[in-house]
């Protein structure tokens, strides 16, 4: 038996209806998915840069894929190699206008030496920081670091880089590659943690720590997560240079350049990702492992809205 024409009308249309609800509330959910309450602020690591010519971002293809959904975020330049207490500094001055500007605060992620500039930042200024994670970041040492020698040599063709980088990026720093190795160091590391702990649990080489830290009087929440793999992918030309230094830390798991252990800083969202240390930041350019890693920072920026920051 059929249905009178009018009925069939008023069921398709019904059918349209909750079709183009069920596909619009993605969109919906997508637009505001990473918009939280206090800019993000990313903070490159070692030899880093914010973009290159404005063309190449360090954190490739991360800024867009979190302002598509409603973050604002800001790309921080400090040195390529200097100390992260330098760095920390510089970072400082930075922020500063972009937290008065968007509620008095902002959220600090940084990646390798990223991390302890943006703990140093976060102990000068903790009333400007409503968080501070940790990607791949140097917070315990690395024995890479350890290796190297700090030659008047290496560093001058360091500190070359340095200014090069700074040409492209039209940012200029001054650059210390000797103080920026010393820093990367475990006992330069241990001498930055005794400044600056927050975070970091010291009672053993892989202890964790919580998420909320109250420093100097103001709850700081920090997050850290890092990879696990120093060759993810044949087809990335920078693996093979990431399995080499990743023989210097030996058995501790590690991403190439940081063992997991060191990157522990406040609750630990993950240390097992198929990454490297330049998979982290979707470098290069988006030759990656198995773990998306752009997802991860959308993942986190949903968390951050989730706590009120």
């Amino acid at each position: 038996m059929h249905k009178p024409m009018h009925k069939r009308c008023t069921l398709a249309l019904a059918g349209i209806t909750a079709l183009t609800c069920l596909s619009l509330t993605p969109a919906v959910q997508a637009a505001g998915y990473t918009q939280t309450k206090y800019p993000i602020v990313l903070v490159h690591g070692l030899t880093g840069f914010d973009s290159i010519a404005g063309l190449y971002d360090y954190f490739y293809t991360v800024p867009f894929n979190l302002e598509r959904s409603g973050a604002k975020v800001y790309i921080a330049s400090v040195a390529a190699f200097n100390s992260s207490e330098q760095r920390g500094a510089e970072l400082v001055k930075q922020m500063t206008p972009w937290a008065t500007a968007n509620g008095g605060k902002v959220n600090l992620i940084g990646h390798s030496q990223g991390s302890p500039t943006a703990r140093v930042a976060a102990g000068l200024r903790p009333d400007l920081v409503a968080s501070v994670t940790s990607v791949g970041g140097v917070n315990k040492g690395t024995k890479v670091a350890d290796a190297q020698g700090t030659s008047l040599y290496t560093a001058a063709i360091s500190n070359a880089v340095g200014y090069l980088v700074g040409i492209m990026s039209g940012n200029f720093h001054q650059q210390d590659a000797i103080a920026a190795l010393n820093s990367l160091t475990t006992t330069g590391s241990a001498t930055l943690t005794s400044k600056y702990p927050w975070g970091v649990n010291t009672s053993s080489s892989c202890a964790k720590s919580t998420e909320v830290q109250n420093v100097k009087g103001y709850p700081i929440r920090y997050y850290s997560w890092s990879g696990n793999a120093a060759y993810t992918n044949a087809l990335d030309l920078v693996d093979p240079f990431l399995v080499t230094t990743s023989a210097l830390i030996g058995s501790e798991k590690n991403d190439g350049l940081v063992g997991v252990c060191s990157s522990y800083l406040g609750q630990v969202i993950g240390d097992s990702y198929n990454m490297n240390h330049m998979d982290e930041v979707n470098q290069m350019s988006g030759i990656r492992g198995l773990t998306d890693p752009v997802a991860l920072y959308r993942q986190h920026a949903n968390r951050l809205q989730l706590k009120g920051l």
